[in-house]
């Protein structure tokens, strides 16, 4: 019995460290696809003087032809610190949370679906608490353009942060609306991509999967499969959460100038004034439709690559509770 016990641990240790490699991997390799489309989108979010008035083609251009190619990937570095251990936390999150959620709730059929959205809400929950201060000052940089630059890197942004704006809380600004607008975002990608994948090998294996080379020989889809599945779950997603994303980043950015320190007073008071001053299309679904060419693209991106890993490291046994 001890000894079923210590293999059922190693096993068990042996996926959680695969699953953080993988889920590491997928969110680097899906933020860097979309960097540009991140960039422009922060942009037009906050209303920078100099891009609120184009829209995302005219904006992209502009980046290239002001700054530079590169400039495209402004704040991808400070992104890749945070999307890996961000996405392994929340990917392991999610396969630990819902292998226990199996177990403990009620086996009915509403339970069995609710139960990857459940997963999914507290697996990114769980891991924007854990990367927060980083996704901060990736923005900071991300809004920065040339010739009017307060940081020169990761570790400058963090000191100024905290030195002059208020310590550790300020690093943590904007964080409420994250919490509140994470719990559905993640929920439904994570439900959404389950129920799609789920669908597709029931009723239309024959077009949307092949045979795994490296298991038992079960089915998996195939990758425009994977693919299709994680871009319709990103759309579905963005639509119910994209009002706090809003806020967030309009709270995130509040210090950078004077005139926009009224957006650092709270979760509510930011998302009124955005109201009152935008309206509703044009202030909290600001570039929304940005979001949706950078949403879906990143999500199929992101669970795509996380299943051929998946596939590749042998991890389609899950976590043993035994």
């Amino acid at each position: 019995m001890a000894l079923k016990t210590e293999s059922t641990t190693s096993k068990n240790y042996e996926f959680v460290m695969k699953n953080l490699l993988a889920g590491g991997i997928a969110g680097m390799c899906s933020k860097t696809a979309v960097a540009p489309l991140d960039r422009i989108k922060i942009l037009l979010q906050a209303h920078s003087n100099h891009y609120k008035h184009l829209g995302v083609v005219r904006g992209l251009r502009h980046i290239v032809h002001k700054e530079s190619f590169l400039a495209l990937y402004k704040g991808n570095g400070a992104q890749m610190v945070r999307i890996f251990p961000y996405a392994a936390t929340q990917f392991t999150a999610f396969e630990i949370y819902k292998a226990n959620l199996v177990v403990l709730l009620p086996h009915t059929k509403l339970i069995q679906h609710a139960d990857k959205f459940i997963a999914g809400a507290a697996a990114g929950i769980t891991a924007v608490a854990l990367t927060y201060p980083l996704d901060t000052i990736r923005a900071r940089l991300a809004f920065q353009v040339k010739g009017e630059h307060r940081y020169t890197g990761i570790a400058h942004t963090a000191l100024e942060i905290l030195k002059h704006e208020g310590g550790i809380r300020a690093l943590y600004r904007g964080f409420v609306p994250t919490l509140i607008g994470m719990a559905p975002y993640a929920g439904f990608s994570f439900y959404s991509f389950e129920m799609l994948k789920y669908f597709l090998m029931k009723y239309a294996s024959h077009v949307t999967c092949k045979k795994c080379e490296r298991n038992t020989g079960g089915l998996v889809l195939k990758v425009p499969a994977k693919l299709f599945c994680g871009a319709v779950a990103g759309a579905i997603a963005q639509s119910f959460s994209y009002p706090l994303d809003v806020t967030r980043r309009r709270m995130q950015l509040a210090m950078m100038t004077p005139e926009t320190s009224k957006f650092g007073l709270g979760m509510v008071t930011t998302l009124r004034l955005i109201y009152n001053e935008n309206g509703i299309i044009k202030g909290l679904y600001r570039g929304m439709s940005i979001n949706y060419l950078r949403a879906m693209p990143m999500v199929a991106v992101s669970f795509s690559t996380y299943e051929l890993l998946k596939q590749y490291l042998q991890m389609d046994t899950g976590i043993s509770l035994k």
